[in-house]
């Protein structure tokens, strides 16, 4: 997926603020960040979007929602609360079709988010 942005992020071809990876999973903060803690926790193999998720994805499903969470609680947010995302084709918002949860938080959100 040579065009992919978040593909080229994982294998270092664009720079990021990478604060978290391992065998499966990689987290940066966002470039447009719409709140203090904006991080994008995405899996290293690239699924365009949730759509294409088998149940044998299930296990990947959970590790990238516990390491938000762990995220969460690292940046002192996870007491406060914090939001997490995964838009879903044009519709809803994906602009990179590479399946990323967005972790957002460290403000007040608001209902419904737009």
């Amino acid at each position: 997926m040579g065009e992919c942005l978040f593909c080229r992020i994982i294998n270092r071809e664009i720079q990021a603020t990478i604060i978290y990876e391992d065998d499966r999973i990689v987290a940066f903060n966002d470039i447009n960040p719409q709140g203090p803690t904006h991080v994008l926790v995405v899996p290293r193999r690239h699924i365009a979007t949730l759509d294409e998720l088998t149940p044998d994805d299930d296990p990947l499903a959970g590790e990238l929602v516990r390491r938000a969470a762990a995220i969460a609680k690292q940046r002192g947010i996870s007491a406060g609360g914090y939001r997490t995302v995964f838009n879903t084709n044009r519709d809803a918002g994906q602009t990179v079709f590479h399946i990323h949860l967005h972790l957002i938080g460290g403000r007040t959100m608001h209902w419904p988010p737009g």
